[in-house]
């Protein structure tokens, strides 16, 4: 379930996130926020259109289609701008990036291989869909296709690999990806894969650049880690450096592998503990941001909880249909020279309705 809670990422001034041209100048650049250094690269910047899709539910979460342009109000920074609704449905490039570290190997990635027959849903018949599985590597399984046979047996093709698990460097692949398909495109990233992020090379900040600046929305669907820990293959116990012999006796009978794993818990002790690690960090995840919730809010996306087949095919199913009930709302803003962090906001009118849209973008320099 999205939860809101206020993003913070340090992003130093000078670019921009949304639809823009970046222009060289000599301008110096605008102080940054929260102390972040921007650098010595001078940088200004020339908005011409900004994209915001926006969703429309009651307060119920029901979706409310069928609202007509002039319902709509659109705020950049507070102050009220000229806009255009577009309620037509636009072909999706759809990138899934499923994790295939071997912690999900097993039961977890059988059901995930069910997206094979769901993704075509998703993307519509005039869309296109591409495959890709990480785990220390970035593998493409499938470029960009509208054969749904294709999808599915890619998907198919995915095994476990090692214990990394490169989500930030695979989601900005995935952006990589999209920003060479038709402009005209939705381009949407659907992540799969656990929470946390091991060993990416790529930084966070970077990556939210990048999805924001190719007007990507990336859709998150978390794998608990508590499933992970209870379904993973348990790896093999290391060689005890102590002779069985070595260990005393009970009950006047000599010591066995048995009965020192039943008396001494050193088998018990190696399942229990790492469960009860993850307990622990997911309790602490209700205070810190993890990077699929951050990428998912920074984009104007939703995040997803899997713990079984059935949510995985409710979680795609919700997905494709906020994609297709999305007002496609753009703007060129009138207040551009305003150097920073740029807030939008959708009001309809209609006390009852909420609406959910991207967060922002990022504009650097001042009045030339």
């Amino acid at each position: 379930m999205f939860r809101k809670k206020a993003l913070r990422v340090a992003i130093p001034a000078g670019l921009l996130i949304g639809a823009g041209v970046l222009l060289f100048a000599q301008a110096p650049p605008a102080p940054a926020p929260n102390g972040v250094e921007p650098g010595d690269a001078r940088i200004n910047i020339s908005v011409t259109n900004i994209v915001a899709p926006t969703l429309v539910t009651d307060r119920s979460g029901n979706i409310i289609d069928g609202l007509q342009p002039h319902q709509f109000r659109l705020f950049d920074n507070k102050k009220e701008q000229n806009i255009n609704v577009d309620v037509a449905f636009l072909p999706i490039s759809l990138v899934v990036c499923i994790e295939a570290s071997v912690r999900v190997d097993g039961k977890i990635l059988s059901d995930i291989k069910h997206l094979g027959t769901l993704l075509p849903v998703v993307a519509g018949d005039h869309g296109e869909v591409a495959v890709m599985a990480f785990d220390s590597r970035l593998r493409v399984m499938q470029d960009f296709t509208s054969d749904s046979d294709k999808v599915k047996a890619a998907i198919d093709k995915i095994t476990a690999g090692n214990s990394s698990s490169r989500m930030i460097d695979a989601v900005d692949q995935a952006v990589q990806m999209l920003r060479n398909r038709p402009k005209d495109n939705r381009k949407i990233v659907l992540l799969v894969s656990e929470t946390r992020d091991v060993a990416s090379e790529g930084r966070l900040k970077e990556t939210l650049m990048d999805a924001n600046f190719n007007n990507v929305a990336v859709y998150t669907v978390d794998i608990s880690q508590f499933l992970v820990r209870m379904t993973e293959k348990p790896q093999a116990p290391r060689p005890n450096p102590i002779d069985i012999t070595a260990y005393p006796s009970y009950g006047g009978q000599p010591a066995t592998p048995t009965s020192v794993a039943n008396n001494y818990g050193v088998q018990s002790q190696a399942q229990f503990m790492p469960l009860l690690t993850e307990i622990y960090k997911d309790t602490k995840r209700i205070f810190v941001d993890s990077p699929s919730e951050a990428i998912a809010k920074a984009t104007g996306g939703e995040e997803y909880s899997f713990t079984k087949e059935r949510a995985l095919e409710d979680a795609v199913q919700r997905i494709s249909t906020e994609i297709r009930s999305q007002y496609l709302i753009s703007y060129n803003p009138n207040n551009k020279e305003e150097p920073g962090f740029h807030t939008i906001t959708v009001q309809v009118d209609h006390p009852g309705y909420v609406t959910r849209t991207r967060p922002g973008y990022w504009v650097g320099g001042g009045k030339q």
